[in-house]
Order: C-alpha cells, then sequence, then structure tokens
C-alpha cells in the first residue's frame, strides 16, 4: 500500500518524524514497496527500508529526530 502524502503514513511515523523526514520514508517506501512486488513480506521489508533511508539523513536523539547536519 504506497502512501500518495505524508498524511497517509503510519500514525508512528507522522508523530515522531519530522515533515522532511516523513518525505525521505515515504518515497523509500513507495520504491521498496514496488521493487519487493511479489514477495509474500513486500510491506514488512519496505518498512524496513524506509526506515534505513531515514537513518541515514536523521539520528534519534532523546525523543526526537535530528537531521545529521545539525548535529
Amino acid at each position: 500500500m504506497p502512501y500518495a502524502s505524508n498524511d497517509d503514513l503510519p500514525a508512528s511515523v507522522r508523530h515522531h518524524l519530522p515533515p522532511h523526514a516523513q518525505d525521505i520514508y515515504r518515497e523509500a517506501f513507495n520504491h521498496a514497496f514496488a521493487a519487493h512486488a511479489g514477495d509474500p513480506r513486500q510491506e514488512e521489508a519496505a518498512h524496513r527500508i524506509a526506515w534505513a533511508a531515514v537513518k541515514r539523513s536523521y539520528v534519534k536523539v532523546g525523543d526526537s529526530w535530528i537531521a545529521n547536519s545539525q548535529r
């Protein structure tokens, strides 16, 4: 189930990530979801890949996600 906008993302993503990180998550998820078509764990893989994409640009400090450039 690809996400058309950040408003469609799971609540756990929307409530914890800043808007730019949500963009990264959504785009990575959608790409991975399409790339893993036919895989019985398609959605699970897409979520893992999306979180990995976010973690390349953001780091969790306490309860907040901060862009790597702001550290």
